[in-house]
Order: structure tokens, then C-alpha cells, then sequence
């Protein structure tokens, strides 16, 4: 058996013991979900960094710059830009202080709000989880030069991924993300000049690869369906821009900072660190194809997410290799955890403590979210088994999350014209419209929805028009909120 292997699992297992020993500070509800509010800027930047370097990255994106090359950066590109944005917002999140993004939709939109945002979260959280899975099925795949299939490590990984979320919560998500943020990083940096060398530069790359690789706005080909190039790669930047801004993962690590002054300073390094390794992989990804060409069959559209651990396990040195499997395993065990964490923090926070009981026993709590996690990720696990496509499904679920969360919240944050019946509405027609649009694909001919775009229009665009234009109109057309409504939000400078 492959020695890549005996080190992955041995990495594993320690992780599993650091969850171990942080979880026996788990006492009450705070802890499991926000860590006690009490990490320090050095953990969160870790802790954001894993939370969105996840398999989007090495795996979806591997799998677009395998397709598209060079013109897959517009996919993180609209994270960057998110990112900035949310700079601004950081330390208000942070003094809000509550536990999820329900909290915000109902103080300013109403209970109504805080159910139908659940909804849209739990169903993209859970397509996020699905393809953590079948990542980690694809590393042990690879490592074991196919001794474990795909499937096999899917199940693997879900076990993994479960107990480590159910074990700790927060605390244990939280500071594994400090050893596996640390990994991530020094392994980008690392493998890059390799697998570059390797590959034979960028004059083999132009000799083996379609001009279009390297071109701003891939045009597309039989692999790779494109109506309109331009439309295509800009609704790649904006579902993951719209993602970022409002994804609930985020603002818990927001709530979990110690001071609003530690979580603005943390998304500032996170933003740097974030450019940085979405960049390399994106290069590794594109210069790792050029040498497996050959090898990888991309009419299996998720065939191309092997590359980034290909390059790791045969371009490079094996002790950087190590690194470079060892980051893409605590992508998926990290990215994994935040996002089963927080749709089953959903289902407790907005859903049973709010409108069951008010005020259950802390020990009920903690022990319900982890019978909650299991249910959560044995249905992920499932939905990893059928998947087609790890980029797929990541679309997918940033937009339905994109265009029914984000465009309400931070309308929630920073208009104050933004009324009830407004956010409601954006909510609902966001959520439905994405759902709607998804089946129309399946229904209808391949020649009529290209690369899963119906009539050749990525899903996000019309979405997008409905959800903030409906948000926009509606609030214009009803009656502002009262003063006393905006407090929390907007408080009076003495």
C-alpha cells in the first residue's frame, strides 16, 4: 500500500485526536456552535481560509481549469471580490453577534424570513457536503493508485467528516483549521515551481492545450458546452461572489472572533492568503492537465478534479507531494466540517429553538446537533454517490445560497429601506426560481441547456435579476420599517 496513504491516515488520526481533547471544553450550546466566541485573529485566519478553501477549490476548480484553463480564475475572482466587500462588513457582523444568518433575516425581515432562509441553506450547505465526500473519495482513489475506487472513499471520508463534526462542533472545526490552514498554504507554495517544470513551462502547455485555455473567455468545445463565453464566466464570478458575501460559515466565524477589531484584521490576511492559494491551484491545475492530458477523460466532467492530486502524487518530490495531498485531505475535512456544521446549526438555532422550545437544556442541545449532523451527512453521502460533476453541483449550490440569501442580508445590513415584505420576497422567488431552473435543465434537450445552462443562460443571471429586483421593488412599494426596527442595525452616533 502506498506510503502517501499510511501518512494521510496518520495525519487523520491525529486530527481525530485533537477533536478528541478540544471537545471535552464543550459544555453548552456557545461552545459547540461559536467555540465560547473566543477565537484570536491568528485562529480565524486559518479557520476563514479553510472554511472557503475547500473542494470548490481543488477539486471543482481543478476541474474548470482542466475544461477552461487560464479562464477559470473568473470563478474565484468573485470571491476576492466578496471578500473585499465583506471587509467592511466584518466588525458589524461581528457586533451583532448572534449565531446564524437567520438571526439577521428575522430581526429585520420577520420569523417567515428565518424559515425560507433555512430552507435555501440546509439544501445548498448539503449539495456542499455531498461533494466533500466524493473529493475525498478522489484523494484516496489516487494515493492508492485505484486500490480504494472512488466509491469506497467516499464512504470513507463521510466517516471522517461526520464524527469529527458530531465529536466537537465549533472548537473542533476552529482549531483544526489552524494545523490544516498552515498546510494548505506551504504546499501551494511549494508544489507550484515543480509541476510547472515538470509539465515543460508554458511553451509545452501552448503546444498541447487549445488556444482557448488561455484565453480571458474560454469558448468552449465538445467537452466543455459554452453558448455564450462571456455570460458563462462572469456567472461563475458571481455565483461565488454572491456565495461568499452571505454564506453562513462565514459569519459564525465572525460571531466566534473575540473582538470586532480581531474579525475585520482576520479577513484582511484572509484576503491575501485566499488570492494566493486559489491562484496556485488554478496554475497547477491547468500545467498538471497539460502533462496528464492524455490520461484524463473529460467527457466524465469530474475526471478532471484529479488533476491538482495527480501533479501531487507525479510531479513533484514526494515530501512536497505529501504536502499537496495532505492539503487537499484538510480541504475536504475542514470545508466538510463548516459546512455540515452549519446547515444542522440552521435546522436547532432557527427551526426548533425558535419555534418549539425556547429554552431546552444545554446538554439537549449539543446532543440533538449531533443527531443532526449524522442525519445531515448520511443524506450528503447519498447525494455524493449519484454526482456527475464536482463543478456542477458547486454552482448550484453557490447560486441557489447566492441569489436567496445574500441579496436579503446585506440589504439586512445596509439599507435601510429594505422592508419586510421586500427581504421575504427576495428570499422565496430566489429559492424557487434556482429549483425551477435546475429541473428545466434535466427536462429539457442537452443542444438546449449547454453545459447545464438553460437555452445557453447560466442559472445565476436570471436568479439574480428576480431575487434583488423583487427586494428592490417590493420594499419601495410597501411601508418603510420603523426606527425602532433599524436600532440594531443602524444605531444612533452620540
Amino acid at each position: 500500500m502506498s506510503i502517501y496513504l499510511y501518512i494521510i491516515l496518520a495525519y487523520l488520526l491525529i486530527l481525530a485526536g485533537l477533536n478528541f481533547y478540544r471537545a471535552r471544553r464543550v459544555k453548552t450550546q456557545e461552545d459547540f456552535m461559536l467555540a465560547g466566541r473566543k477565537l484570536k485573529t491568528s485562529v480565524m485566519v486559518f479557520t476563514l481560509i479553510c472554511t472557503w478553501i475547500g473542494s470548490g477549490t481543488f477539486i471543482a476548480g481543478a476541474e474548470l481549469a482542466s475544461l477552461a484553463g487560464f479562464s477559470a480564475l473568473w470563478m474565484p475572482a468573485g470571491a476576492w471580490l466578496g471578500i473585499i466587500i465583506i471587509y467592511f462588513l466584518a466588525a458589524k457582523i461581528r457586533t451583532f453577534g448572534q449565531y446564524t444568518i437567520g438571526d439577521i433575516l428575522e430581526v429585520r425581515y420577520g420569523p417567515s424570513a428565518r424559515v425560507f432562509g433555512a430552507i435555501a441553506i440546509i439544501i445548498a450547505f448539503t449539495a456542499i457536503v455531498s461533494y466533500q465526500f466524493v473529493a475525498g473519495g478522489f484523494i484516496l482513489n489516487v494515493v492508492t493508485d485505484g486500490a480504494i475506487s472512488d466509491s469506497t472513499g467516499i464512504i470513507i471520508a463521510a466517516i471522517f467528516v461526520i464524527l469529527f463534526t458530531a465529536v466537537g462542533g465549533m472548537v473542533a472545526v476552529a482549531y483544526t483549521d489552524l494545523p490544516n490552514g498552515i498546510i494548505i498554504v506551504l504546499a501551494c507554495l511549494l508544489a507550484t515551481p515543480f509541476v510547472y517544470l515538470a509539465a515543460g513551462g508554458l511553451p509545452q502547455a501552448h503546444q498541447v492545450l487549445d488556444p482557448g485555455h488561455f484565453a480571458v473567455f474560454n469558448p468552449g468545445h465538445e467537452a466543455f458546452p459554452v453558448a455564450y463565453p462571456v455570460l458563462k464566466f462572469v456567472g461563475y464570478f458571481l455565483a461565488t461572489m454572491f456565495l461568499l458575501m452571505g454564506v453562513q460559515g462565514m459569519y459564525q466565524k465572525f460571531y466566534s472572533a473575540r473582538t470586532p477589531k480581531d474579525a475585520k484584521k482576520a479577513v484582511m490576511l484572509w484576503t491575501i492568503g485566499t488570492i494566493f492559494i486559489e491562484t496556485v491551484v488554478v496554475v497547477i491545475a491547468v500545467f498538471s492537465y497539460s502533462y496528464f492530458k492524455d490520461d484524463i477523460n473529460l467527457t466524465i466532467p469530474k475526471e478532471g478534479g484529479k488533476v491538482v492530486l495527480m501533479a501531487a502524487k507525479f510531479l513533484v518530490p514526494a515530501p512536497v507531494g505529501v504536502l499537496l495531498l495532505g492539503a487537499a485531505c484538510a480541504v475536504v475535512i475542514s470545508t466538510g466540517m463548516n459546512y455540515l456544521l452549519s446547515p444542522t446549526t440552521t435546522i436547532m438555532h432557527d427551526l426548533y429553538q425558535r419555534f418549539k422550545k425556547k429554552e431546552p437544556a444545554q446538554r439537549t442541545l449539543v446532543a440533538g446537533q449531533k443527531v443532526l449532523v449524522t442525519i445531515i451527512g448520511v443524506i450528503a453521502f447519498f447525494l455524493a454517490l449519484g454526482l456527475k460533476s464536482v463543478l456542477g453541483m458547486a454552482i448550484f449550490a453557490y447560486t441557489i445560497y447566492g441569489v436567496a440569501i445574500t441579496p436579503a442580508l446585506i440589504a439586512a445590513l445596509v439599507w435601510k429601506r429594505a422592508t419586510k415584505a421586500g427581504g421575504l420576497t427576495s428570499i422565496i422567488s430566489g429559492t424557487t426560481i434556482c429549483i425551477v431552473l435546475r429541473i428545466i435543465v434535466e427536462i429539457l434537450p442537452p443542444d438546449k441547456a449547454p453545459g447545464g445552462d438553460p437555452w445557453g443562460i447560466p442559472i445565476i443571471f436570471p436568479a439574480l435579476i428576480l431575487s434583488i429586483g423583487s427586494l428592490i421593488v417590493v420594499s419601495l412599494l410597501t411601508k418603510k420599517p420603523k426606527a425602532e426596527q433599524l436600532e440594531k442595525f443602524f444605531p444612533e452616533k452620540k
